[in-house]
């Protein structure tokens, strides 16, 4: 694999931005990894971090580009801040940036990335679930396919928590989001944003999700996740005991990149996925 660390500026916010990339490469010689690089374009996974992360986060607390190193996927890990990919009402259109200009760029910039929506999975945690998924249902177009690990899949039900238990990150929401009557039922409410696509005649993508069961954003998970199959969508979840914390979403990420990928191999060596290894069992929706 090659690691590439990009500075580039973004027009849709108005500063130097940063993103790592991960491409495939074929290789004979590393020790204990096989790199694989197919012909053709790459398939292309957009990672997200969540809140009190950055573009490195992936690469420092999991094992991300050993996992895709046989796959011969890209995996673009952008920076966004503090945005939850939003375009804020402070001004700063991290939505606008995610989901319409870092694809372009992307592609501009590493032409062998597919530009099939099939071949371009969105994928978080946390706050970077909830983009991803947010990601998939707004931009689905272009991301064919969205998984979330943890994600604030029920954002308003998060913010109504915000306003009752954590008084000093609600000038953050609402710098974000606005009040809580701007939010619900908007573009950037996960279950709106599902209604008004499944009342489109547009594509509809893949989706994912893992929450652990003690996670405190569990709860939400499960009525987002009834919600979109109540709708139709194609939906693979599962649970088992965990909170919110790296040790899982190491694991996981690998599940992710098998449900994706389907018959194309597994993620890292010697890893074989079984959903149904989660002690609550698997759903698929």
């Amino acid at each position: 694999m090659a690691l590439m660390h990009v500075d580039f500026f973004s027009d849709v916010l108005g500063m130097s931005m940063n993103m790592d990339v991960i491409l495939p490469q074929r290789t004979r010689g590393q020790i204990g990894m096989e790199g694989k690089a197919e012909d053709g374009k790459y398939k292309t996974m957009y990672l997200l971090h969540g809140m009190s992360d950055d573009h490195t986060t992936w690469q420092r607390r999991t094992s991300i580009e050993r996992y895709v190193s046989s796959l011969g996927i890209a995996v673009v890990m952008p920076a966004t801040h503090l945005g939850f990919y939003t375009d804020t009402t402070y001004g700063m259109r991290y939505w606008t940036f995610i989901s319409e200009e870092l694809p372009h760029i992307c592609r501009e910039f590493f032409p062998q990335m597919s530009e099939k929506r099939e071949d371009t999975l969105a994928a978080g945690l946390s706050m970077g679930g909830y983009g991803a998924w947010k990601l998939g249902l707004g931009a689905s177009g272009t991301f064919g396919a969205a998984a979330s690990l943890s994600g604030a899949l029920d954002i308003v039900d998060d913010y109504r928590r915000t306003e009752r238990e954590m008084a000093d990150r609600l000038p953050l929401f609402r710098g974000i989001f606005g009040d809580i009557r701007r939010l619900e039922g908007s573009d950037d409410d996960i279950l709106a944003l599902a209604d008004k696509l499944a009342a489109s005649d547009q594509e509809r993508p893949r989706l994912y999700a893992w929450c652990g069961t003690e996670d405190f954003l569990y709860q939400g998970n499960q009525k987002a996740w009834e919600h979109v199959q109540n709708l139709g969508y194609e939906l693979s979840c599962s649970e088992s005991p965990g909170d919110h914390q790296w040790k899982y979403w190491d694991e996981k990420i690998k599940d992710v990149l098998d449900w994706w990928l389907g018959d194309r191999g597994t993620a890292g060596e010697g890893y074989h996925a079984d959903f149904r290894g989660d002690r609550q069992g698997y759903r698929d929706l």
